[in-house]
C-alpha cells in the first residue's frame, strides 16, 4: 500500500490523455509511438467494414491502450467494460474464467460454453462447443472484437456470441523486445518476455511467460508456463502466417465452491471434499495454425488450417479423469464485391471443418483424508491415487458447416444483410471397457441445424447508425455433457437435445467528433430446450444437464466512452431479465422463475488519466443480486468493488516502466461467480480480498 501511495503521488502530475478512439493501437514495445488505423472489423466474416455498418451489437477493445497496466493473467481482465457480457474470475486456478454473453455460457461449470472464441481467426472452441481458455496467452493481444449476440449463421455451433482476439502489430523495426516482472500478494509472481519485428516482407511477434501463484484461497496454488508466436510474410500480394500456442500447467489446485455460511465466515476456505480427494488439474497443450489471405480490388480469399494436442490429468471429488485429445480443423472463405448503378453488393461464402478425438479414462479417486489403511475392491492398492477403471472410451466429435451471406448497400444510407448456415455435428463413443459384466455402451448421435439471419442498417451521416436484426443460434451439449447420466449409465444421452434460439434486436451506434461514443442495444431472445446444469447429492459434485422447455431473455445494453483533455471515461451497463417460460422437472414447476447465475443489473466504469509517460486508472464494478438455482430459493448477494492502477509507461530517459495496482481497493467480500444448481448449497466462488501488486519492465 505504501508503494501504491508513492506511485499515486507521482501520477498526480499526469497530463494529456491518450484518445480512446478505437482506431488507436498502441505499439506495446515502444509505448510512445501511436499508430492510427481505420476502424475495420473482420469478425463478421465478410470484407472488412466499420462497426457502424454492421447489423450486430459489437464491441471493439484495445485493452492495453484504454486500460493500461494490466497483468494479462486471465481473459476476464481483458474483457472488462463490454455491455451484455459477464466475464469474471472464479478464483480457482483449475477453472477457466466464467464468461457469458446475453446469458449464453452462464451454465458453464468449467471452460467457456455457448460463446465462440478465436485467436487471429483460428478457433479455440472445439466442435462440441467447449472452449478451454487456460492456454490462451494474452501478452501479444492488441485488439479484441466481440459480437454480442447470436452469430450461428456465421460461426455455427455455440455462437451465442463471438470473441476474436487479434495479435498486436509488431514494432516497425527488425527487433524490439520487452521483459517484465510482476509480484503481488498471496505469492503471486509472473515473468514475461516478448519480442517482435519487421524485416522486409517478413514479420513476427512472440511471447513467453512463467507464473507462480499461492492463491487467495486455501488449496489454490498454481504454476504455469505459456508461450505464443506468430510469424508471417507478404509475398505476391498474399499474406501467409503461422500461429503457435504452447502451454504447460503442472499444478492447478481446485478449492471447490462454498456454502453461504462458509463464504460469510471465511471466503479463503476450501471445500473439504476437494482437499481430501486432492482435486486439481495438470494440463499440457500445443496448437499450431496456418493461414493465408489475399485481398484484391473486388475480392478477398482466405483459408486456414490447424491441428493440436492436449493432455489433461484431472482428479475430481468423484473420479480421476485422464484425457488425451487431438484436434484438427480447416476453413475457407471467399468474398466478392460488385457494383450495380449506385448499389454495392458483397457476397460471401465459406466453410468450417473441425474434428475432436478424445481418449478418456476415469478411475476411482482413492485419495482420502484420513488415508485408507486397507485395500478395497475399488481401491486395491493402498496409497495409489488411481483405483479401478470406471470408464474407458474414445469420444469422436466432428462438425461440418457451410454459410452464405450477402450485403447490399441499397442507397447511400441503407445496408441490407442476410445469410444462412447449415451445420452437422456428429458424436460417436467407442466403448473400450467391455466384458466382465460391462455392456457395450458404444453409440452415435448426429445433431443438425439451419441458422439464418437478417439485418438492416440505416446510416445517419458518417458517424451514427440505427440497426436491427433477427438472428438464430444453436448449441449442442458437449461430449462430456452427453456422457454424464444421472442414473449412472454410460454411453451417449439420446434424450438431451441441443438448445435453439432466435433473437430480435435493435440498436443505435455513434462515434462523434467531440470524443463521445456510445452503443445502445435492446433484444429479446426466445429459446427452446435451454441446457440447464444440475447436481444430485450423491454425485460428489458431478454436473448433469437437462433441457428446460422454453425461456425468454429480455435485455438492454449501454456502452459509453468519452475523451476530454487528459480524461478518458468508459462505462457499460447491462439489464438482463431472463426467465423460464415453461420448465417442469419431476414434480417441480419453475415457470416464471428467473434463470439463475446472472444479476438483473450490472454496471462497470473506468476513468483513465494518461500523459506521455504517466498514467492512472480507476475501475469500478457493481452487480445486483442473482438467484443461485432454478427454484429461486436463494440469492447471491450483490456487490460493488473498485480497482486502481498507477504507473509510468516509460520513465523519461530510461528503458524502464513501472506499475502499481490494488485490486478490491476497499476490501469487499463478494462472489462474482456462482456454481448454478450446486448440491449441498455449494454455490459460491469468492473473489480475492484486497490484493496489491507491482510490475516493472525494460524495453528495447
Amino acid at each position: 500500500m505504501r508503494a501504491a501511495l508513492i506511485v499515486a503521488a507521482l501520477c498526480a502530475v499526469a497530463a494529456r490523455a491518450e484518445s480512446q478512439d478505437s482506431t488507436t493501437v498502441k505499439d506495446t514495445v515502444s509505448p510512445r509511438r501511436t499508430i492510427l488505423n481505420p476502424v475495420i472489423v473482420t469478425v463478421t466474416r465478410g470484407i472488412g467494414k466499420s462497426p457502424l455498418e454492421t447489423p450486430f451489437a459489437m464491441t471493439v477493445l484495445n485493452p492495453d491502450s484504454t486500460r493500461p497496466g494490466q497483468r494479462h493473467t486471465a481473459l476476464d481482465e481483458s474483457l472488462a467494460l463490454v455491455p451484455g457480457m459477464t466475464a469474471v474470475s472464479r478464483t480457482n486456478p483449475a477453472q477457466d474464467p466464467r464468461i457469458s454473453i446475453r446469458g449464453f455460457g452462464a451454465r458453464s461449470a468449467f471452460g467457456v460454453r455457448g460463446v465462440r472464441v478465436l485467436r487471429d481467426g483460428m478457433p479455440l472452441t472445439l466442435p462440441d462447443g467447449q472452449t478451454p481458455v487456460d492456454y490462451l496467452s494474452l501478452e501479444s493481444v492488441g485488439r479484441i472484437e466481440v459480437i454480442r449476440g447470436s452469430a450461428s449463421a456465421l460461426y455455427g455451433n455455440a455462437s451465442g456470441g463471438v470473441i476474436d482476439l487479434r495479435t498486436a502489430a509488431p514494432p516497425a523495426e527488425r527487433l524490439g523486445g520487452e521483459a517484465s516482472q510482476w509480484l503481488g500478494d498471496y505469492g503471486f509472481s509472473r515473468t514475461t518476455l516478448k519480442a517482435g519485428g519487421i524485416s522486409g516482407r517478413v514479420y513476427y511477434q512472440a511471447d513467453a511467460s512463467l507464473m507462480r501463484n499461492g492463491g487467495f484461497r486455501v488449496y489454490s496454488r498454481q504454476r504455469t508456463n505459456s508461450g505464443f508466436a506468430r510469424a508471417g510474410a507478404t509475398l505476391g500480394g498474399t499474406d501467409y502466417a503461422i500461429d503457435v500456442l504452447g502451454f504447460d500447467m503442472p499444478l492447478a489446485e481446485n478449492p471447490g465452491a462454498l456454502t453461504l455460511a462458509q463464504f460469510r465466515s471465511n471466503p479463503r476456505l476450501a471445500d473439504q471434499p476437494s482437499v481430501n480427494k486432492a482435486a486439481r488439474k495438470v494440463v499440457r497443450q500445443l496448437q499450431i495454425g496456418v493461414s493465408t489471405d489475399r485481398q484484391l480490388t473486388h475480392d478477398e480469399l482466405s483459408a486456414s488450417a490447424y491441428f493440436g494436442g492436449r493432455s489433461l490429468y484431472n482428479p475430481l471429488t468423484f473420479a480421476v479423469v485422464d484425457v488425451g485429445r487431438r484436434t484438427y480443423g480447416a476453413s475457407g472463405r471467399a468474398a466478392h464485391k460488385s457494383s450495380l448503378s449506385s448499389r454495392i453488393n458483397t457476397l460471401t461464402a465459406g466453410f468450417d471443418l473441425q474434428s475432436q478425438n478424445d481418449s478418456r479414462r476415469n478411475f476411482t479417486n482413492c485419495n482420502n483424508n484420513p488415508p485408507l489403511i486397507a485395500s478395497t475392491a475399488a481401491c486395491p492398492v493402498v496409497g495409489e491415487e488411481e483405483g479401478t477403471v470406471t470408464l474407458n472410451q474414445r469420444e469422436l466429435v466432428s462438425s461440418a458447416g457451410a454459410y452464405l451471406s450477402d450485403e447490399l448497400r441499397m442507397t447511400g444510407r441503407l445496408r441490407l444483410s442476410t445469410g444462412v448456415r447449415g451445420d452437422n455435428v456428429a458424436f460417436e463413443v467407442r466403448d473400450r471397457l467391455i466384458g466382465n459384466g460391462n455392456p457395450d455402451d458404444s453409440g452415435r448421435r448426429t445433431l443438425r441445424a439451419i441458422t439464418p439471419y437478417f439485418g438492416l442498417v440505416s446510416m445517419i451521416g458518417a458517424s451514427q447508425s440505427i440497426y436491427g436484426n433477427i438472428a438464430s443460434a444453436f448449441e449442442t451439449p458437449t461430449a462430456t455433457e452427453l456422457g454424464n447420466h444421472p442414473d449412472g449409465s454410460a454411453g451417449i444421452n439420446q434424450e438431451l437435445n441441443p438448445q435453439k434460439s432466435t433473437t430480435y434486436e435493435v440498436g443505435y451506434k455513434a462515434a462523434l467528433d467531440d470524443g463521445l461514443r456510445y452503443d445502445v442495444a435492446t433484444f429479446i431472445t426466445r429459446a427452446r430446450d435451454e441446457l440447464v446444469p444440475f447436481e444430485i447429492p450423491a454425485s460428489g459434485g458431478r454436473r448433469y444437464f437437462r433441457n428446460a422447455g422454453r425461456t425468454t431473455r429480455r435485455g438492454a445494453e449501454l456502452g459509453v466512452s468519452f475523451t476530454k483533455g487528459p480524461m478518458l471515461l468508459n462505462a457499460a451497463y447491462t439489464y438482463s431479465d431472463f426467465r423460464f417460460d415453461r420448465y417442469v422437472s419431476g414434480t417441480s414447476v419453475f415457470d416464471g422463475n428467473r434463470i439463475p447465475g446472472l444479476p438483473m443489473h450490472r454496471a462497470q466504469a473506468s476513468a483513465a488519466f494518461s500523459g506521455r509517460s504517466l498514467f492512472a486508472v480507476a475501475e469500478v464494478e457493481a452487480a445486483g443480486v442473482s438467484f443461485v438455482d432454478d427454484a429461486n430459493s436463494a440469492r447471491a448477494p450483490g456487490y460493488e468493488v473498485m480497482h486502481i492502477r498507477l504507473g509510468t509507461e516509460r520513465i523519461p530517459g530510461t528503458p524502464f516502466s513501472l506499475v502499481a495496482g490494488v485490486q478490491n481497493l476497499f476490501n469487499r467480500r463478494y462472489s462474482p461467480s456462482i456454481t448454478v444448481n450446486a448440491a449441498a448449497g455449494k454455490f459460491f466462488e469468492p473473489a480475492a480480498k484486497r490484493t496489491v501488486f507491482l510490475g516493472a519492465a525494460i524495453a528495447h
